[in-house]
């Protein structure tokens, strides 16, 4: 028995020997005890660190290098992982967090397959990486009480916490649940340039955050960048006044966060509207529209803001030529996001040579003196909140705004004329997203938006005022559903109610004039929609229909049903065709007015439909295309035929005095437009070609048919980019033919039997203006300053030929019976230049 205890304490004693050993080969002369060296801190800092024992007793360290506290406790902080907290300028508080080492494999709970490109996050930390291709995934020293987020595309996201994966022999597993929510299938990527894709429906998505380069475009200005697509052009050559296949621009539908849009535009449309740097998606559809979607009889772009909740903080910051702005997405918390943004422009105090070129286009036909100034600004703001893995809310608020105040000086006025210009928007919406079932998903929704417009004029020697304003109010409610029958049957419903009341005021004291036109129209609309697609993706389509009631309570009431068709098939490998058709209507118009009061700037005024002058406009649309993609080429075609009836010639910007007097009719456009693009990882080469045949219809005028004030035959556009390195190089060249215009009857230009005396014109339309030709360029270099921060430096040339190609001619009778011809210029050559941070 005493032997027993002998070996035993000898047994204790090499075990201990060999601890101490073991001890002294792992440290050395310069390690000291955290304990012993907070001691130190204390005493040559005089603070006070407050800790438990068993959190630091064991912790060993080099002694940092002398220099201030805070950088002495950085160091201390980064290499033992105690987290070390400020009360105040003399107390600071220790506590250790314990890490774990985790790992696990993602499967599909339906089919029980490994789930390879999972992304996931450990949330408050740096740590983040993808499953491999056995969808295993493993971390070291991860806060152990930490949540962790798995994701992947087609798959419902999952939060857990990092304990549950506490690394062992065999690690665990975790299934992941499909999502059926619908995801638009992409069949072109990369159109044209990186960032814009085709989808199955044959809309195109933009997506600003992988967006390349366009020529001319060195920040992907939203309205400017749809331009580059066949069919969709601006014939005064702004980024908001968009025709999409012979429309005017008030027929489109323009949509951000599912809000209905009134202003687009910044100084006179030659700006977009709508901060890109928020704006995660844009889908643009010319034919084949959802029955989700109603009005736009011409095309619909609808823009998206953040979708999902940020894992950490992100934003930006720039500037260019006109305008500087900021923005940043938040996660509050773990189920609260923000995201925020602001710009305004800086053309009220500083001149540069972009806003020199713009105000000339803007003001060509004035003389604006030194005291006029301009300015711009819009607000953004988001807020997402997941109640659960079921069910989401939003909120989203745009404010944006410009002020024009300026003078002009005439050579026979003594007092110079004045005027001021006030346009702003404000609209709010949220949204709430549920997922009932894995088969079933609603989508409520609301929004208010409210648009006004301000104008004073005073002329004549400070004799004359006018003062006009036009207020749109419009409210929506909107409920979507979505059951999926099977994998590849989808079944849309829904209904949708609409509210527009818009105001036109106009006073004038001199002669007296006083005129308030109120009206509201309320739309109630019931839609449903069948979505399917084959096992093979082959057929790809949907057919649905709205049937709608509009009501305006001092006029009329009219059911309209609007049928919608949208059919891709691949009938070879890599060779689709599609087919397209839709009907539509709106009741919401702009008319342009009293240009000549507001010394050359146009001016649009929206209106409501009301039954008389001014009918529902309905539209109907059939198309059929072809195209060929494989990675490195793309080449379709598409034939359209559109017919839009109920417009008033008020509407279609006619600008001759006195040339009409509110006559309804119609235009039809058959068009095609074909394109042809190259590409690989490096550049992307293409050539786009449009023909449209433009024509109206009314019957009260002679002829009854004459060319569309759109009617552009030809458009073609050649442009590349390329990349090297961080630096894209963009160059292009647009071509199109001239636009109809009237001219004054040659040999009767003035009729003064009548009063007052009128001008006489030509058939209407009976003239061309000469072609449009324009060269742009643009560059962009991406500096990485470190992992998560980089500069962007961008520059382009709009027009680097300075060709100066007339836009519009129209003609003014002077008081002296002579013809005043004015013609609206294009722009000149406009540099500008932008430098960004991201982070």
């Amino acid at each position: 028995m005493q032997k027993r205890h002998q070996n035993s304490f000898i047994v204790f004693i090499f075990l201990l020997i060999f601890n101490m050993n073991s001890y002294a080969q792992t440290t050395d002369n310069n390690s000291l005890p955290l304990r012993d060296y907070l001691s130190e801190l204390e005493i040559s800092f005089n603070v006070k660190f407050s800790y438990a024992d068993s959190d630091i007793n064991t912790i060993q360290i080099y002694k940092p290098s002398s220099g201030p506290l805070e950088t002495i406790l950085n160091t201390l902080r980064e290499t033992t992982g105690i987290i070390i907290t400020k009360l105040n300028d003399r107390y600071y508080t220790l506590t250790k967090t314990a890490t774990i080492s985790i790992c696990g494999f993602v499967l599909d709970n339906f089919e029980e397959n490994t789930i390879p490109g999972a992304t996931v996050e450990i949330y408050e930390t740096n740590l983040s990486g993808i499953t491999d291709e056995t969808g295993a995934f493993s971390f070291e020293n991860v806060p152990e009480n930490s949540l962790i987020q798995i994701k992947h595309i087609g798959y419902k996201p999952i939060f857990i916490e990092a304990k549950e994966f506490i690394k062992t022999t065999d690690c665990k597993t975790v299934a992941m649940a499909l999502s059926y929510q619908e995801l638009d299938e992409v069949i072109v990527t990369q159109f044209l340039t990186t960032g814009l894709n085709k989808l199955s429906d044959a809309s195109i998505e933009l997506n600003t955050k992988k967006f390349g380069i366009l020529p001319g475009v060195s920040e992907p200005d939203i309205l400017q960048t749809v331009q580059a697509l066949p069919g969709i052009k601006s014939v005064d050559e702004t980024v908001s006044d968009i025709n999409i296949r012979g429309g005017t621009n008030d027929q489109n539908l323009i949509l951000w966060d599912d809000i209905k849009m009134y202003q687009t535009g910044h100084f006179f449309g030659l700006i977009s509207a709508f901060n890109p740097y928020v704006t995660e998606k844009v889908s643009i559809i010319k034919n084949g529209t959802s029955a989700i979607y109603g009005g736009g009889v011409s095309g619909t772009l609808s823009m998206q803001t953040m979708q999902e909740q940020p894992l950490y903080a992100k934003g930006g910051a720039g500037f260019n030529l006109i305008s500087g702005d900021v923005f940043g997405e938040i996660p509050v918390s773990e189920n609260l996001a923000i995201q925020v943004s602001a710009r305004r422009s800086y053309t009220d105090f500083l001149n540069t040579p972009t806003y020199t070129t713009f105000s000339e286009k803007a003001f060509q036909d004035t003389e604006v003196d030194n005291e006029s100034e301009f300015y711009f600004y819009d607000f953004t703001t988001k807020f997402i909140y997941e109640i659960n893995s079921s069910h989401h809310v939003s909120a989203s608020m745009i404010t944006m705004s410009n002020n024009l105040n300026y003078f002009e000086t005439t050579n026979d006025s003594v007092a110079p004329n004045r005027s001021n210009l006030n346009q702003d928007n404000f609209s709010i919406g949220s949204q709430l997203q549920s997922e009932w079932t894995d088969d079933f998903i609603t989508q409520l929704s609301f929004y208010y938006t409210q648009y006004d417009l301000d104008a004073l004029s005073i002329s004549n020697n400070d004799t004359q005022q006018l003062t006009q304003n036009n207020l749109v109010k419009e409210s929506n409610v909107k409920l979507n559903t979505n059951y999926r029958f099977w994998d590849n049957l989808n079944w849309i419903n829904g209904y949708e109610f609409t509210e527009t009341g818009i105001e036109n005021t106009t006073n004038v004291n001199q002669p007296p004039f006083a005129s308030n036109i109120k009206g509201v129209i309320r739309h109630h609309a019931l839609f449903s929609e069948l979505k399917y697609s084959s096992e093979n993706k082959k057929l790809i389509g949907s057919m649905g229909g709205r049937l709608n009631y509009f009501e305006n309570l001092n006029t009329f009431k009219e059911y309209i049903f609007e049928p919608r068709l949208n059919v891709t098939y691949e009938l070879l490998t890599n060779f689709k065709t599609e087919v397209l058709g839709e009907f539509k209507s709106q009741v919401t118009n702009q008319i342009i007015d009293l240009e000549q009061n507001f010394l050359g700037i146009e001016k649009r005024r929206w209106i409501l439909s009301d039954g008389d002058a001014l009918p529902i406009t309905k539209s109907k649309q059939g198309s059929i295309g072809f195209n060929y993609d494989t990675d490195k080429f793309y080449i379709g075609i598409d034939g359209f035929y559109k017919e839009v009836d109920g417009i008033n010639v008020y509407t279609q910007g006619f600008q001759n005095q006195n040339q009409f007097n509110g006559e309804i009719g119609s235009y039809t456009v058959k068009g095609a437009e074909f394109l042809i693009n190259t590409k690989n990882n490096y550049y992307s080469a293409w050539l786009s070609y449009t023909f449209n045949k433009n024509d109206y219809t009314f019957d009260a005028l002679s002829p009854t048919t004459f060319p569309n004030n759109l009617d552009v035959r030809h458009a073609v556009t050649l442009a590349g980019n390329y990349t090297i390195g961080n630096l894209k190089l963009g160059l292009g060249l647009n071509y199109k033919s001239g636009k109809p215009f009237t001219e004054p009857n040659e040999n009767d230009q003035v009729n003064e039997a009548v009063f007052p005396t009128e001008i006489n014109y030509e058939e209407p339309n009976s003239s061309r203006l000469p072609e449009y030709f324009r060269a742009d360029a643009s560059a962009i270099y991406t500096l990485k300053i470190s992992d998560k921060v980089n500069a962007i430096f961008g520059a382009s040339v709009l027009n680097f030929t300075n060709r100066r190609n007339t836009l519009n001619t129209y003609y003014r009778l002077q008081e002296d019976n002579t013809i005043e011809t004015i013609e609206r210029l294009s722009l000149g050559i406009t540099p500008n230049v932008s430098l960004r941070v991201s982070f």
